[in-house]
Parts: C-alpha cells; sequence; structure tokens
C-alpha cells in the first residue's frame, strides 16, 4: 500500500504492508530534487520501485539500518542504479542479513543486504545543499539530513510524537535529548520536520522543544520516585498506570519499561 502527498517541493511517499485491505504501519520516504531520503520495508519495495519509475532519483541516503528504512535498496540498485548512502556506523549493518523478531518479520519483513556508501558530510543535490547531523538516540548509526536555506529537516526516528510512551532496548533518551538539541540549535529561520511515520510538523522546534522538556521532566519524576525506593515497576505503575499494550506486540521490544530505565540512566537530577 503506497499514499503520497506533496509540500513545497517535498514528495512525501507512504507506504505499509497491507492485510486484509488494511494497512499494518506506515513509514515515509521524501523524494526532493533528485534525493530520496530512505527506502521504506521489502513488503513495499515493488511499490516504491514502481511509482519512482520515469521520475528523477540519482541519490538515496538510509537515515539508519532498520529494516523499515532500508527495504527498498536492493530494488532500487538493480532497477535504477541509484547510489545509496548511510552513517558510518550504519553501513556494516545494512550490508549484513538482518536478525528480526516476529513483529519485525510480520510487519516490515526482511530486507536484502546491500552495500552501501558512508555518508558524507554534505548531500548536494542539483538545487539544494543537505547538511548531514549525526543523531543517534534512537539507534547508532543515526543521521538527520537538514537543508538550512529551506528549513527541511528530514529526521528519521529521532522524532515520533512530543510525548513517547514506549522505546526500544537500545534506545538512549540521553542521546535523544543531546541529538534533538542539536536540531533547534541550528541556524535555520524554520524548522519543518519530515518524520519517518509521515508527520510533517511546521513548527519543528516548538514540537521538539516539547519533547525534550517532557523527556526531561519524566526523568527528573522516575528518579525522586526511585530515590523514594520504588522500583521500575512501582516507577511504571505511578507514572504510567502500567505498562502499554505495545509490549506484548512486539515481544516485548517496544516498552515502558524500556524508557523509564532509559530515563533514570540519564544524566542530571
Amino acid at each position: 500500500m503506497l499514499e503520497t502527498t506533496s509540500f513545497e517541493e517535498i514528495t512525501q511517499v507512504r507506504m505499509s504492508r497491507e492485510v486484509g485491505g488494511k494497512p499494518l504501519y506506515w513509514v515515509a520516504a521524501y523524494l526532493v530534487d533528485g534525493l530520496l531520503i530512505d527506502t521504506g520495508c521489502s513488503y513495499t519495495a515493488d511499490e516504491l520501485a514502481s511509482f519512482l519509475e520515469g521520475r528523477e532519483v540519482r541519490q538515496a541516503v538510509n537515515t539508519h539500518f532498520h529494516e523499515d528504512h532500508v527495504g527498498g535498496n536492493r530494488l532500487l540498485q538493480t532497477t535504477f542504479g541509484v547510489a545509496i548512502y548511510a552513517p558510518v556506523d550504519s553501513v556494516p549493518l545494512i550490508g549484513r542479513a538482518a536478525t528480526l523478531f516476529p513483529y519485525q518479520e510480520t510487519v516490515w519483513g526482511y530486507p536484502e543486504p546491500t552495500e552501501v556508501n558512508p555518508l558524507p558530510a554534505v548531500i548536494r543535490t542539483r538545487c539544494h545543499t543537505f547538511t548531514v547531523i549525526d543523531t543517534p538516540g534512537h539507534s547508532a548509526g543515526h543521521a538527520s539530513l537538514v537543508e538550512m536555506e529551506q528549513g527541511w529537516c528530514f529526521s528519521g526516528d529521532l522524532f515520533a510524537r512530543e510525548q513517547m510512551k514506549f522505546i526500544r532496548p537500545e534506545e538512549d533518551m540521553g542521546k535523544t535529548v543531546a541529538s534533538m538539541k542539536k536540531l533547534i540549535a541550528l541556524p535555520c529561520d524554520r524548522l519543518i520536520l519530515f518524520t519517518s511515520v509521515g508527520r510533517i510538523v511546521e513548527d519543528g522546534r516548538q514540537a521538539v522543544e516539547s519533547c525534550i522538556h517532557y523527556i526531561e521532566d519524566l526523568s527528573g519524576r522516575a528518579k525522586a520516585l526511585e530515590r523514594e525506593g520504588l522500583g521500575v515497576a512501582e516507577i511504571i505503575l505511578r507514572l504510567f498506570g502500567g505498562e502499554h499494550s505495545f509490549a506484548q506486540l512486539t515481544n516485548g521490544q517496544y516498552t515502558t519499561e524500556n524508557l523509564i530505565r532509559s530515563v533514570l540512566r540519564m544524566g542530571g537530577s
């Protein structure tokens, strides 16, 4: 299943595996001036290639190595001969077979290993220059692309919503906050976020600042409860009313427990 929409010069391509006529989970790629940012999952690779047929695609970037961002790589390379770039820490992971949990196999599928190039500091297209910003947190080897003059920020999975309730076990909220602070400090007149979940956030600075405040406040409250002698399960119950249903749906990967453990490790009070 594939849907498209336009924002200024940018085409957003939302993709999802379709089951029973319904999408399982949307993920977005973006096409601007011959540059494709992320390539979706393996289940939608054929649809993406069909959409791109006849359109100008000269290069592509994977914001990071996760299977819902690299699944179209191989078909793009073989069909269009597109050069693909990724953050240096993601390059070897994209080049080898992925290990997935059952929910990942169901929703996104296994991407074919592909050889990609290390992402340079700047990506140039015919009309635009995109600065590469190292933005770890959601994963190691995660980058955002920013067109400074336009204020376009392709933020991958760094930002999805202002108030997250669950994260993966490897996510680092301290690094996420530091990466978000990099973005809001950029010398752009505006900061429009183009997220991998399909949200286009026109007041990106306000949204990111709100998310930073939420994470830092959550960290402070969790640490205060820990000082009172509460364990992680009790903190989750006190702050969220219990574990999120996504924990069961994702084989224990996306959990509130992961979020609380990460904010407890953050620096500061």
